[in-house]
């Protein structure tokens, strides 16, 4: 079985890039694809390349508002 590289909740952050506590979120809710092993999460080079493929096919949403409007007239 060499070759098989299981990723922490941290290290999987951050080669995603992300928020270890929004993955590990995601997870839980089971969301994105993960491995426990035994209780601990882990992610497979599988889980990290299907979360990243997926993620260009999530639409658009947020909670971020448009940026502030400046006055009229100077």
């Amino acid at each position: 079985m060499s070759g098989l590289h299981l990723y922490t909740p941290a290290e999987a952050s951050r080669v995603l890039q992300v928020r270890e506590s929004w993955l590990r979120k995601k997870a839980a809710a089971r969301v994105i694809p993960c491995t426990f092993v035994g209780r601990h999460l882990r992610f497979s080079e599988g889980d990290l390349e299907e979360i990243i493929r997926s993620g260009s096919r999530q639409p658009v949403t947020g909670r971020r508002r448009p940026p502030a409007r400046r006055g009229r007239g100077l």
